[in-house]
């Protein structure tokens, strides 16, 4: 049951992008940002954390997630070392998550040599 509700939610973000992207304006990055965003809002007012407990994965994975992960981190370390930990905090929460995407991009351009559109 656990996989059925982390897909289902995962499922409904990536279903929620794809019609603002067919039946709005807005660029894909635009709603990228958004996604981001709005995890970190709803994770700062504490309403993402009953949605990660509901879906896991499904709910931290997406932009949203990283947002959240951010706003966690954030309130965290402003618990731990006040002001200074409203700059640092994020960065300390998301720092492997930023590098593993940063690591594994290095390694599949080395691996599958990328070329520009055309």
């Amino acid at each position: 049951m656990e996989y059925l509700k982390a897909f289902v939610v995962g499922g409904l973000f990536c279903a929620v992008g794809q019609v603002l992207i067919d039946k709005t304006k807005l660029t894909p990055a635009r709603i990228l940002v958004s996604y981001v965003v709005a995890g970190v809002i709803l994770g700062a007012l504490g309403l993402y954390d009953k949605l990660v407990d509901f879906a896991g994965a499904g709910a931290t994975t997406p932009l949203t997630g990283f947002g959240y992960n951010l706003a966690r981190g954030v309130r965290a370390a402003v618990a731990e070392l006040g002001l200074p930990g409203a700059l640092i905090g994020g960065v300390r929460a998301c720092a492997a998550g930023i590098a593993a995407a940063i690591f594994f991009g290095y390694l599949m351009a080395l691996l599958f040599k990328p070329k520009d559109k055309s």
